[in-house]
């Protein structure tokens, strides 16, 4: 039995480096794992409490689905001044409504994130966990940064880095084992 993981990028740009990420964890997959990127971010229009007794906002309807039928989520984010980008953030926040029944609750989620800087994105990394476990996601231990990332890619999008690559791994394994572990509970 296949399980499907859910990839995010919290870039809006086309062939931004988090969605390049995305691109070179599904070349680290652990067998019998699929990855589908979600790439409707920029559907999503922003959060408003007096909007959820209406008709759901088709891009919100989207995203909801898409993360109801994953097994679990693959998030990668940028760095933007210091935290998460507004645009993801406000997807959560959907995902997360109703509080406490939202898709996001008891959803397992790996985190990993690239920047150009040195740091790869490890406080952005550390907001979008501390998001998630709030709107009630059970968020994986650890983190992946990868800084300097135009320098860790190559042109097919895989990481020349076999530290980096490994650590993927690893992370994709742990994000496995936790569904697995979580469907027989």
């Amino acid at each position: 039995m296949s399980v499907r993981i859910l990839g995010i990028a919290g870039s809006l740009r086309e062939g931004s480096f988090n969605g390049r990420l995305l691109t070179a964890a599904s070349y680290e997959l652990p067998r019998g794992m699929e990855l589908h990127r979600w790439g409707g971010l920029g559907l999503v229009p922003p959060f408003d409490e007096d909007a959820e007794d209406g008709p759901e906002p088709g891009g919100v309807a989207e995203l909801r689905r898409a993360i109801a039928e994953a097994a679990g989520l693959l998030i990668a984010t940028p760095e933007y001044n210091g935290s998460i980008p507004g645009q993801l953030k406000n997807a959560l926040d959907w995902a997360s409504r109703p509080y406490g029944e939202g898709v996001l609750n008891g959803k397992p989620v790996a985190v990993v994130g690239a920047s150009n800087g040195v740091h790869g994105a490890a406080w952005a990394q550390e907001e979008l966990r501390k998001v998630l476990k709030i709107a009630g996601a059970e968020v994986l231990d650890g983190t992946l940064p990868v800084g300097r990332v135009a320098r860790q890619l190559d042109e097919d999008d895989r990481l020349l880095d076999h530290d980096l690559r490994r650590n993927m791994r690893a992370h994709l394994h742990g994000l496995r084992d936790h569904i697995r572990l979580r469907a027989y509970a």
